[in-house]
């Protein structure tokens, strides 16, 4: 392997690079947060991962085209989705006995308030959903051997966010919340992806990562639609302390599906740009920001997307 330990922790805060790749319409399902979801590190030890992702989920959209909600006359015979604010806190633990193997948890927790406009009103209703979201769990390995690094993933993603919460106020007060809109998806999901990372010419590093997500179970007549997101990236390790580096994220998520599911306002493509850096903060501490802008979008039905996402944490390493 040619990186160098600074080299190699600044490809692990690219690694699995996506962040929020596709934060999915209110209704459809839970946003995706993949980014420095492995830690992926080239020394064995200990590793601890803090991390906020924001999603202002403001533009309502259909296809590949904005919808204006004032051109819509009300009451209507469909939703108008006016907000979801995604924030996530997640703490990353993360453990490599060897250089080989490397075993990961991501504990999620969110903030999401959203605001609508139900179907047959002309007022809006809101929620707050807030607590745990899924905790994903996975291992890596490693040890093909070669130039840069090669691995490939595998893992669970849990049921641990909860499926009930209700509408706070208006018109749809107490009524279900849509299943996208909820802690959790209430099913297990498989996990798989595989990655590299290496040198491309002289200070310039290179990445290179492919992932999927597919539901394994159903809840409550809800199952959400399998997931894939491929990731490239370059980073710059020419200065001292600080490391720039680029990403760009293609996600695909095919529909939702069961009686509970809002299938024809699910699913959907986006590619994003995501400019950001890494910086040293001290001998076993590094900080990082990136902010994800998005290229192209395409959606199912009408559905809630972003003008930009913010992923901000620091990584320690015990």
């Amino acid at each position: 392997m040619t990186f160098s330990t600074g080299g190699r922790v600044a490809a692990a805060l690219l690694a699995l690079g996506a962040g929020p790749a596709l934060a999915c319409s209110s209704c459809g399902c839970t946003l995706t947060s993949d980014w420095i979801d492995q830690g992926l590190v080239g020394q064995p030890g200990f590793r601890v991962d803090l991390r906020y992702d924001y999603v202002p989920q403001t533009v309502l959209r259909t296809g590949s085209t904005d919808i204006d909600r004032g051109a819509i006359a009300l009451p209507t015979d469909r939703e108008v989705e006016i907000s979801t604010y995604n924030n996530y806190a997640t703490l990353g633990l993360d453990y490599a006995p060897n250089t080989d193997w490397g075993f990961n948890a991501q504990i999620p927790l969110l903030r999401r308030p959203h605001t609508t406009i139900a179907e047959g009103e002309v007022g809006s209703s809101s929620s707050m959903t807030q607590g745990l979201g899924d905790v994903r769990l996975s291992a890596r390995w490693q040890g093909f051997g070669g130039t840069g690094i090669t691995g490939v993933i595998a893992g669970l993603k849990l049921p641990t966010g909860a499926t009930g919460d209700t509408f706070d106020s208006g018109s749809e007060a107490g009524a279900p919340l849509d299943r996208g809109l909820q802690a959790g998806s209430g099913t297990t999901d498989a996990l798989f992806g595989f990655y590299h990372f290496g040198n491309l010419s002289g200070r310039w590093d290179w990445f290179a990562q492919a992932s999927g997500q597919v539901a394994l179970t159903s809840t409550r007549d809800y199952r959400p639609g399998n997931a894939a997101t491929v990731s490239a990236g370059l980073h710059f390790t020419g200065w001292q302390g600080i490391t720039p580096q680029i990403q760009f994220n293609l996600r695909t998520a095919a529909k939702d599906s069961g009686a509970e599911a809002d299938r024809d306002n699910s699913g959907g493509t986006s590619l994003y740009f995501a400019p950001g850096a890494a910086v040293k903060l001290g001998s076993r501490a590094i900080g990082y920001l990136f902010m994800q802008l998005p290229l192209a979008q395409q959606v199912n039905g009408w559905q809630l997307v972003p003008n930009y996402t913010l992923s901000a944490g620091i990584q320690f390493r015990l």
